[in-house]
């Protein structure tokens, strides 16, 4: 037996399961897609976006990287959000980290890992921008799950600052993104309170963003 059989044979039971249900799906799935949202989220294998929504294959665009990153030199991800915004037209981009993240906690504790440490460093870049904060949480725990939430919202500030992002706000086009954080405990994902449909809530946002943590350094 190959040690990917087992994958098969799961697979042709899902498909089987899918046609029993609805006959019509993969041929109507196959013609088009039309999805709403975009998830960029993390690689970890415990967070798979349709499954954390409940929804079907075809309902959402999906981008992973470790540590669900959004930079600017990054043409990979921004591909897919060209792609996803200009044209599958996707109404909402959503950035999702999720609490105990591996990549989160290694740029955290400096730990040295190789390649993957320069990428890495977008993280420990926002950590010690809030060194003092992070410094608040006794809890190794506490920290990481914190620093998870405060990338989030920087990587929703990085993609609000694209050029993808910019060009569909100023042609009038319905587009906002989000951040939210998983927790891998319950299952559930919270809304980080971060909500951007335009140039100007992107700059009353960093705006508010920078007033916020300066409250918080000053009065933790």
């Amino acid at each position: 037996m190959h040690p990917l059989d087992p994958l098969f044979k799961k697979n042709r039971e899902w498909s089987e399961n899918v046609r029993k249900n609805n006959p019509d799906f993969f041929q109507t799935l196959s013609r088009q897609q039309a999805p709403d949202y975009l998830w960029i989220g993390c690689s970890d294998s415990r967070v798979p976006a349709n499954e954390i929504c409940g929804l079907l294959p075809g309902e959402i665009f999906v981008h992973r990287n470790v540590a669900n990153i959004v930079v600017h030199s990054d043409l990979n991800c921004l591909s897919v959000m060209q792609y996803a915004v200009d044209v599958l037209r996707v109404k909402h981009i959503i950035v999702v980290g999720h609490y105990g993240c591996g990549g989160v906690r290694a740029a955290l504790g400096g730990q040295k890992f190789g390649l993957i440490d320069n990428w890495l460093r977008h993280v420990q870049d926002v950590s010690m921008k809030y060194t003092d904060h992070l410094a608040c949480y006794r809890d190794e725990s506490d920290r990481v799950d914190r620093l998870c939430e405060l990338n989030v919202i920087a990587q929703v500030l990085h993609a609000a600052q694209t050029t993808i992002v910019q060009n569909a706000w100023e042609r009038g086009q319905n587009l906002a993104i989000h951040g939210w954080v998983y927790g891998l405990k319950d299952g559930l994902v919270r809304h980080l309170g971060i909500s951007l449909s335009s140039a100007h809530d992107l700059e009353e946002a960093m705006k508010t963003h920078w007033e916020k943590k300066t409250a918080e350094l000053q009065n933790p």
